[in-house]
């Protein structure tokens, strides 16, 4: 929440609004007071790293009470305040709809009872309201993501990721109990993340009988040699007549039907707490901006909206209609409609269902399909967090479609060596939480072995081929792609997953390891301006891994808070290095203390980190001092973020279905073969605005630079204009790629009289 404070702060300064905080939320706007503060550029600093909300947050009876709305309507137009950004739930959002609604008849009121004058009520006529979801239960519908839920995900898959080596260790059955009282969305995706036995939700509770099927599921996964089991249930889990599954009643059914040493831990407040994740700070500062733009350009005649996030865009929505689809899924569940509650969730909400009971449930060999076909997995180029996830998933889809399954060690140099073996679905158990490549990852080509690559897969008569990896695994597909005309066996389905940590994959918008590499860089930073705290004012220049590809320095600098990230892809010369070290010596003038430069490790050749630190240690003198950091291979280590387990779980799957209905089609009864030599036989399979998309490596030629290693258009350099923004440099933002809009005047009429309080 506090990166949308600072984010609406200083976007509505920078517009020329006057912006105020409401301390204590609708209690603050009905006491009034000290609790409706003017804010300052200066107060919202140092804020990205705190957890909560520093403006404090309360539940209002009074603000339900006609009287208590009346008392805050006086409380804004003696400030003159007449639009309002509220971050909250529906509960607040419906609260604000409704004091919108009723404005004119309490202005009026107001001037009935001597309190306002005539000009005042003509004169802040209008409440304009913009709502921005902050709760950890994802339970809102028409945003993919409500802010704080992917932070509340972090806390809940570190307390997994501790629990599971407790768990292995003496052989111990865990039930994890986590928020959502109405809302399932941190079960399943903490189910999906850490590969759980079983998971209980809200939407979709367990058919009649579901006790003896669970422990038949917890009893075979022993059997077949795990140490541990984990089940994670919701806090408002029931069975299908609504009678509610407590965690106490799963630990007490897997004691007394299966006797396993059986631990319950609740989450508790535990998951609203901690720093918040660097997906979240991202969110809630591109929402905050959209809110600010979308006040300028609200008229009296424009329905309330709520700044949501749909794929990876900011969009805009009405409110009500939002807060009425809200209601109708707990609707459906009270009737117990519980398909239409799902789907009603939304299409986010559905895969995540499905991917999960395709991966947990493992069928009976008996009742697996069998497809005779073989399918191969592999890793290549630098190792990313999430890749083990991908295999594992693609493994468990691959031999529930009723392929066998191998896995390549070491990429195509481990291939063209014969280093191939199948693997079983308990091969991959418990990799989802773990960081690197199990598999074991080189950047080796096939070119230069080509022939040794078709031998080897002649040898085991591979019938398609799944690589996951960076720039390097492009290359690949398209050089095995180029061998078809002289290599038969290459003329099979071949997919790849982009997984890298610098993010530089054409055709993709995210890749797998990209998330948790930002985790890492945001964490540093928040370290490192922590260890200034206190001192005389210090600038710190730190550097980032990417390549050539500027997207850590740049998205990062944007969740830690960043004065300037220098990139490849933006050039800059001397001059403007001399501008940004002018404006952070002003800045160091205020009560701003601390300063944070970001410089992308291939950004130029001349002007490196020692140069950058010297010209600033120089330049700074008498106002700060330096200090430099080069983050290097942290940035690829530590276990995997709950977005790119979830991620990489999801499109390895999708991958894995795609591969299927592709042998199926280019399977040749005739010859007993699978014969496969088009464009659309050889996909990348890549995140694309709102949608996952398999897109011909061929077709990807003309988007790419392979001198430098990276896409030609990146969707993230358009985030740029709003660190400057949040930074105090005036620049342009063009906001067309944003909500619904088209274009937005920043300097126009209405700029001077713009006024937004939080």
């Amino acid at each position: 929440m506090n990166a949308a404070v600072r984010a609406v702060v200083r976007m509505g300064i920078y517009v020329g609004a006057k912006v105020y905080f409401v301390h204590e939320g609708y209690q603050g706007m009905v006491d009034g007071g000290d609790n409706i503060k003017e804010a300052t550029w200066e107060s919202v600093s140092s804020m990205l790293q705190m957890g909560g909300t520093v403006i404090g947050s309360a539940r209002c009876k009074d603000f339900r009470m006609h009287e208590g709305r009346l008392k805050a309507a006086h409380n804004l137009v003696q400030r003159g305040i007449t639009n309002l950004c509220v971050i909250g739930g529906d509960g607040s959002l419906t609260g604000a709809n409704l004091f919108r609604k009723e404005w004119s008849d309490l202005l009026a009121e107001l001037v009935q009872q001597g309190l306002i004058d005539e000009e005042a009520s003509q004169k802040y006529s209008a409440l304009h309201i913009v709502g921005m979801v902050g709760s950890i239960d994802n339970d809102f519908c028409g945003t993919d993501m409500t802010i704080g839920t992917d932070s509340a995900l972090h806390r809940i898959i570190e307390v997994v990721d501790a629990i599971m080596t407790t768990a292995q260790s003496h052989q111990r059955t865990f039930v994890l109990e986590v928020m959502g009282r109405h809302c399932g969305y941190l079960a399943l995706v903490s189910a999906l993340a850490c590969g759980a036995d079983w998971v209980l939700i809200p939407e979709m509770p367990p058919e009649d009988g579901w006790e003896e099927k669970m422990c038949q599921k917890l009893s075979a996964t022993r059997s077949r040699g795990s140490r541990l089991n984990i089940i994670i249930v919701a806090e408002g889990a029931t069975d299908r007549h609504g009678k509610a599954i407590t965690s106490s009643i799963v630990k007490d059914l897997v004691v007394q039907r299966l006797g396993f040493d059986t631990r319950v831990t609740i989450l508790g407040h535990v998951q609203r707490g901690g720093t918040p994740s660097a997906f979240d700070r991202i969110l809630a500062s591109r929402m905050g901006v959209e809110a600010v733009l979308a006040l300028l350009e609200t008229t009296a005649n424009t329905p309330a909206c709520v700044v949501s996030l749909c794929g990876n865009q900011s969009v805009r929505l009405p409110l009500m209609e939002c807060v009425q689809m809200t209601q109708q899924v707990q609707k459906a569940m009270d009737e117990k409609r519980f398909e239409e509650a799902v789907r009603l969730r939304g299409r986010s909400f559905e895969n995540n269902l499905k991917t999960y009971k395709l991966l947990a449930h493992r069928k009976p060999e008996s009742e697996l399909p069998n497809s005779n076909f073989n399918v191969a997995v592999l890793n290549v180029g630098a190792p990313a967090a999430g890749m083990n996830a991908a295999v594992r998933s693609a493994v468990r889809v691959g031999i529930s479609e009723g392929h066998k399954m191998f896995a390549v060690s070491d990429g195509f140099e481990g291939f063209y060596k014969g280093q191939i073996k199948e693997i079983k679905w308990a091969d991959v158990g418990g990799w989802t939480g773990q960081g690197g490549s199990l598999l074991g990852t080189k950047r080796t080509l096939p070119a230069k072995h080509i022939d040794k690559i078709a031998e080897q897969m002649r040898k085991y008569n591979i019938n398609a081929l799944l690589v996951i990896g960076g720039f390097e695994a492009l290359e690949c597909l398209l050089q095995l792609y180029e061998a078809r005309s002289s290599y038969e066996e290459f003329c099979i389905p071949l997919c790849m997953l982009p997984a890298t940590i610098s993010n530089n994959v054409p055709g993709t918008n995210l890749s797998i390891g990209a998330d948790t590499a930002l985790n890492a860089i945001v964490e540093t930073c928040d370290r490192i301006k922590q260890s200034a705290s206190g001192t005389k004012h210090r600038v710190f220049i730190i550097e980032t891994m990417g390549g050539y590809c500027g997207y850590l320095a740049s998205v990062g600098g944007l969740a830690a808070g960043a004065d300037a990230a220098y990139i490849f892809e933006e050039p800059f010369d001397i001059r403007e290095l001399q501008s940004n070290v002018e404006h952070l010596t002003e800045k160091m003038k205020t009560s701003i203390q601390r300063g944070l430069v970001l410089r992308n490790e291939n950004s130029n050749e001349n002007y490196t980190t020692d140069f950058i630190y010297q010209l600033y240690s120089e330049e700074g003198k008498g106002v700060f001092d330096c200090r430099k950091n080069v983050l290097g291979h942290m940035q690829q280590g530590g276990a995997p973020s709950p977005f790119d387990r979830n991620f990489g779980t999801k499109i390895a799957a999708k991958a894995m279905q795609w591969i299927s209905k592709k042998l199926n089609e280019s399977y040749r009864k005739d010859e007993g073969r699978v014969f496969a030599n088009t464009e659309d036989s050889a996909c990348l399979l890549g995140m694309r605005r709102r949608a996952l998309v398999f897109q011909p490596v061929v077709q990807l030629r003309d988007e790419t630079d392979f001198v430098h290693r990276i896409p030609k258009e990146q969707w993230w350099l358009k985030l740029r204009p709003l660190m400057k923004i949040l930074a105090k440099y005036k620049t342009s933002y063009d906001i067309s790629d944003s909500g619904q809009l088209e274009h937005v005047v920043l300097n126009g009429p209405k700029e001077s009289e713009a006024m937004a309080a939080i």
